[in-house]
């Protein structure tokens, strides 16, 4: 059985809706008065004519809403304009021009990166991918889906669930977050402990490579050992070797029921001691997340919910598939002996409520000030050792750490808070930032488990990953790109 192919929808979160997009207004003039010509305005023109008519801009109003990303990093100077692409033809056409003009390119889905790897590097080009949005096939039989790089991730789930299938990957900012942007930083998420990252769930990809051919990967089976792994290659490579412009995915059964239970605790150490008896016992909850105290806090004052009377720290568990009920009931009683209260609830608007409470989490620390967003993963069974140091580290260096966990596989978010009067972040919390890289890397962890390295972390990554490691992939990079057109600066 095939789905149709449809144009996807838009949705948009109540807590995480970015403003509407200006028009793709202030086209570029293929004429202009005699005189001197800025160089930058001939580039931007170079792209003016490349494009179909309405597809290019250079109107600031136009430039500001796309040259930035959710990380907070302002770039020094801007971009020449902003390309909206709908083809591949407006992808190849983009880069061709670059090349060839030595214009380097950021390219951007719904820019909810925290990284800054989708924030515009200046006298560049952005590359909108948001309207190449629609689901091109959707197949029950081979349980897979046919999409473009904009295709809103909550949109691909819902199209699916609809034919009784899924798309596990599920970021907290599915509802706005496209597919493109998930590939290309390995979008994790709630579900990633049962059902892996954004890899595990893309069979193959087509990619415009720096020079503008485009290129397939992969294959549309489950299995395939042919040749190098290129589609792993460029899934999480931040825009560095080329532009993903169609993705084969793969979908998985609706699990046949749900189970959520909410557990609170009086502190983090107990609801990861809890997480870790759960692995014990060997469950596999499809979903284990964790709020400290004072996220719950902020969650609770931003939404109105009441999580804190019910305890200082909050765990959402959930069990799914046809023996969710069963494996809930192991859940439920290994989190009695260890939490201060443990609800149950099979009633999907319920879990729906405690899951968008987990969602609403980083736009709640957004109100409150500015906002670092830290992204670090450690071993498993160092989890209680790693959100004990950083609660130290936010003592010792007086800065505000509020810290969320995807708590089964040992991924930590220490948001650091910031005023937001001050014009830039303030080196005491850029000195607690590296002291939570510094302790990823000594519990033997990465210093990004999900949000990519883009521009903050890049200081962090030749630590990581040692100098010979480092620079084979630099080389490849070069090798995909040799000119360095591809968001220079970032990743590598």
């Amino acid at each position: 059985m095939v789905v149709r192919p449809r144009p996807a929808g838009r949705h948009r979160s109540a807590v995480t809706a970015t403003p509407p997009r200006p028009s793709a207004a202030g086209i570029a003039p293929r004429a202009r008065a005699a005189g001197p010509v800025d160089a930058d305005v001939i580039r931007a023109d170079a792209f003016a004519v490349a494009l179909p008519v309405g597809r290019w801009s250079t109107d600031p109003a136009v430039v500001d809403a796309h040259r930035l990303d959710r990380s907070g990093w302002i770039p020094d100077g801007r971009p020449l304009g902003v390309a909206f692409a709908r083809e591949v033809a407006d992808v190849q056409a983009v880069l061709r021009v670059a090349v060839a003009r030595g214009v380097p390119v950021t390219v951007r889905g719904a820019g909810t990166g925290l990284a800054g790897g989708a924030a515009a590097v200046p006298g560049g080009v952005v590359l909108d991918l948001a309207g190449m949005n629609r689901i091109r096939e959707l197949s029950v039989d081979d349980a897979v889906a046919v999409v473009e790089p904009g295709v809103v991730t909550a949109d691909l789930d819902a199209a699916a669930r609809e034919a009784g299938l899924c798309y596990a990957p599920d970021p907290a900012s599915a509802a706005i977050s496209t597919i493109g942007g998930n590939i290309a930083t390995n979008a994790g998420g709630l579900r990633c402990a049962k059902y892996g990252v954004t890899r595990e769930s893309v069979l193959g990809l087509d990619v415009v490579l720096a020079d503008g051919e485009l290129i397939s990967t992969g294959r549309r089976t489950v299995k395939g050992v042919a040749g190098y792994d290129l589609t792993g290659l460029f899934v999480g490579s931040e825009g560095t070797l080329g532009v993903v412009v169609g993705a084969t995915v793969r979908l998985r059964p609706l699990p046949r029921a749900t189970v959520t239970l909410a557990a609170f605790f009086d502190t983090v150490a107990a609801a990861v001691d809890a997480v870790t008896a759960l692995g014990a016992a060997g469950i596999v909850p499809a979903v284990a997340e964790l709020l400290d105290a004072r996220t719950v806090r902020a969650v609770d004052a931003a939404t109105g919910s009441d999580l804190a009377t019910h305890g200082e720290v909050f765990l959402l568990v959930q069990t799914d598939g046809s023996g969710a009920a069963e494996e809930a009931d192991a859940a439920e009683a290994v989190l009695a002996t260890r939490a201060r209260l443990v609800r149950r609830s099979a009633d999907a608007a319920t879990a729906e409520t405690l899951l968008a409470a987990r969602r609403a989490a980083l736009p709640a620390l957004e109100r409150l000030g500015r906002v670092l967003i830290e992204d670090i993963a450690v071993p498993r069974g160092r989890l209680a050792q790693a959100a004990a140091r950083v609660t130290e580290i936010g003592a010792a260096t007086g800065v505000e750490i509020f810290t969320l966990a995807h708590a089964a596989d040992g991924n930590l978010h220490p948001i650091i808070v910031v005023d937001p009067a001050e014009p830039e972040i303030p080196p005491r919390a850029w000195a607690a930032a590296e002291q939570i890289f510094a302790l990823a890397l000594e519990l033997g962890g990465t210093v990004t488990g999900e949000h990519g390295v883009g521009v903050l972390k890049r200081r962090w990554l030749a630590s990581e990953l040692g100098s010979r490691s480092h620079d084979l992939q630099r080389q490849v990079r070069r090798v995909f790109d040799p000119t360095g057109i591809l968001n220079p600066g970032r990743a590598l």
